[in-house]
């Protein structure tokens, strides 16, 4: 069984940092969990991990979608598992990294999504139907084919319900309860006043570096409103804004309370999985990262 470390956590914790100086540590590659640095050019909003910050450890799974490209669950799992086995037979231990729950709870848990194919034709004849009808008609429509996987999905969320007619139309959604691999699995955590106030200063710093005319020119080279990144935190703020519909301030204090909540989600999320897996919280003091490697080593 192939070996995995998992390092998640809330957006501003130290993922990233922690993740590569764990894969100096133990000859490991990285592979993102996270579903808006998977876009290219969506760099700043994303926290995207800079060639710098990379410090000679191959990443995975960053750039590899143009911005109007639509990304599933599904294809996380099929391309982390491809990519699991070619780090594996290098010899180097493959670190996952990300805030993205969902993703590792489908890595982990097994997910099978039947070999369901991408129908292109199928997608947009759904979103007209959407358009059309509103989201809970079709939401509906996906009930009555297979409930199921209607119960796992929110009706306004377009993206997972073309996903579900999809998958309930051209196959069918199974899981195994039993893990894939061997794996250490940690979350990152810290005192929520303290995350707070760094998520609100990685907000400034966003803005600083120029977080508004990053989606300008991502516009400008064609990206849609509709695009799946551009619905993340800190990208619809400043369509809104670049829309007229908020000023300058309500658009940095609508991200840095978005992403709050967020990180609240987020952790709220892996507390589910502490149920499911074994999973260990680690909080994000000077301490974790030779806790984590203690463990790590016990483990290897």
């Amino acid at each position: 069984m192939e070996k995995v470390i998992f390092i998640l956590g809330p957006t501003g914790v130290g993922k990233s940092n922690m993740a590569v100086n764990l894969a100096h540590v133990f000859g490991g590659e990285i592979i993102s969990a996270d579903s808006v640095q998977l876009y290219k050019g969506f760099d700043i909003g994303s926290a995207k991990v800079s060639a710098e910050e990379m410090a000679g450890v191959p990443h995975h799974l960053i750039d590899i979608c143009n911005p109007n490209d639509y990304f599933t669950v599904s294809d996380f799992v099929d391309m982390t598992r491809q990519k699991i086995t070619e780090v594996t037979s290098r010899n180097k231990l493959p670190i996952i990294v990300g805030g993205t729950g969902l993703y590792v709870n489908s890595l982990l848990g097994g997910y099978n999504f039947g070999g369901t194919e991408k129908h292109d034709d199928f997608r947009l004849k759904i979103k007209q139907e959407i358009e059309e009808q509103g989201h809970l008609a079709v939401w509906q429509k996906l009930k009555d084919l297979n409930s199921v996987i209607a119960e796992k999905i929110e009706p306004n969320n377009t993206n997972r319900l073309i996903r579900g007619l999809e998958i309930a139309t051209y196959g069918q959604e199974q899981t195994e309860n039993k893990p894939m691999y061997d794996y250490k699995l940690f979350a990152l955590n810290l005192d929520r006043t303290v995350l707070y106030d760094r998520i609100n200063k990685r907000v400034d710093k966003m803005i600083d570096a120029g977080l508004v005319k990053e989606v300008k020119l991502l516009f400008k080279n064609g990206a849609r409103k509709d695009s799946q990144p551009m619905k993340a935190i800190g990208y619809k703020e400043v369509v809104d804004f670049l829309d007229g519909n908020t000023d300058e301030k309500t658009m940095i204090d609508l991200i840095k309370q978005h992403t709050r909540n967020y990180a609240k989600r987020q952790l709220t999320y892996l507390r589910g999985l502490e149920k499911k897996y074994d999973l260990n919280f680690i909080n994000a003091d000077e301490n974790a990262e030779q806790n984590i490697t203690n463990m790590i080593k016990g483990w290897l």
